[in-house]
């Protein structure tokens, strides 16, 4: 007969090592959630995105491995992450094989960084690959001692807001460039003939990108011909005579350059008007340079400029007063002929100045705009 174990005793352990069928087993509790793997959300997003598909790839096999030996959820994620990053791993192969992707981040990075033109400021000089006549995208700058397309004389900066239009940024050039041209290159005796000046201007596109700058550019009118050396002439590069000489100089032709376009035979109130103006801005140049301080040699040859300048004051006060326009194109043409004469080119020799007057061709004058 056997002997019932006492109650309350363990149960003899199982020869194979199991433990008895109502011993406790190690078991979750009820209710914890099951916690998600990590790499299997990263594995998604990267998959989702497009974005690095070999790491989105090698993050899902990883999280489907960790799964498996953990029990955390997350397995439809890294699948789902590994399908997408595979097929990401083939479009950009095929991408890359096409050189659709150089194509694609050229740009990008025109629009990002604009072009080359925005790093241009007053005084560089450049070569344009495609000329200053054609859509100029991109600029080379170089020294302006050698062989150069342009030289940069001023940079014009446009208000933010809306893109103005074509028009109005070409009307803000015209404006501002050539009063810019003025202060760059003071003595416009010593311009070449073959120098005009043209606009490196932005465009719709690149405005979206803020571009805002309007480049104010010197360059040769022969497509062929580059410019040679820096045609720079302001107070960094001319002594305190010639700054005062050619700042009176520049002001009357200023004056003169103002006359109105309605001729005297229709209007001759806008021409007097305009006369009084010039015989106004003759009096105060003739103060300025009766008052500087000139070397010893420049003193008779601006004395007699001043005389002349005195002389063309009257001409001009009295075609101011004209009754008829008869009268006013006598008195019109000699306030002209004081106009860049002797006594002109004998005070710029002795200021050391360029002593050809220039000639200008009507039918040649104008500038060019190159959108960037």
């Amino acid at each position: 007969m056997s002997i019932p174990p006492p109650p309350g005793n363990p149960q003899p352990q199982d020869p194979y090592g199991r433990p008895p069928a109502n011993w406790p087993q190690a078991q979750r509790p009820y209710g914890t959630p099951v916690s998600v793997n990590a790499l299997a959300v990263a594995a998604l997003v990267l998959g989702v995105l497009c974005f690095l598909p070999a790491a989105g790839l090698v993050l899902g096999l990883v999280a489907l491995w960790q799964i498996r030996r953990s029990g955390q959820s997350g397995r439809g994620m890294a699948i789902a992450g590994v399908v997408l990053s595979s097929v990401g791993a083939v479009l950009w192969g095929v991408v890359l094989a096409t050189g659709a992707a150089s194509e694609v981040w050229a740009k990008f990075e025109d629009g990002a960084r604009g072009n080359e033109s925005l790093s241009l400021r007053t005084g560089d000089c450049f070569d344009a690959p495609d000329g200053l006549e054609g859509d100029t995208h991109d600029v080379d700058p170089v020294s302006c001692q050698g062989g150069h397309d342009g030289e940069v004389f001023g940079v014009v900066t446009l208000p933010g807001g809306a893109f103005p239009g074509d028009g109005k940024v070409t009307g803000i050039a015209d404006e501002r460039c050539y009063a810019l041209q003025d202060r760059y290159a003071m003595d416009s005796w010593a311009m070449p003939t073959d120098v005009d000046v043209y606009y490196l201007m932005p465009s719709r596109e690149s405005w979206r990108y803020g571009d805002r700058a309007i480049i104010c550019v010197f360059g040769s009118t022969d497509a062929k011909a580059e410019l040679t050396g820096s045609l720079r002439g302001d107070p960094t590069t001319l002594d305190t005579d010639q700054v005062v000489f050619l700042s009176t100089a520049n002001a009357v032709d200023a004056a003169l350059y103002e006359e109105p376009e309605e001729p005297p035979e229709d209007d001759l109130a806008g021409p007097r008007a305009w006369a009084a103006q010039v015989h106004d801005v003759l009096g105060e140049q003739i103060e300025a340079l009766r008052g500087h301080s000139w070397p010893s040699a420049a003193q008779k040859p601006v004395a007699d400029l001043v005389e002349d300048m005195e002389d063309a004051r009257e001409q001009w006060s009295k075609a101011s007063e004209a009754g008829d326009v008869d009268t006013y194109f006598t008195h019109y043409e000699k306030a002209y002929a004081y106009v860049d004469g002797p006594a002109t080119v004998t005070a710029r020799e002795a200021l050391g100045l360029a002593t050809t007057p220039p000639s200008f061709d009507d039918s040649e004058s104008g500038n060019s705009e190159v959108e960037v």
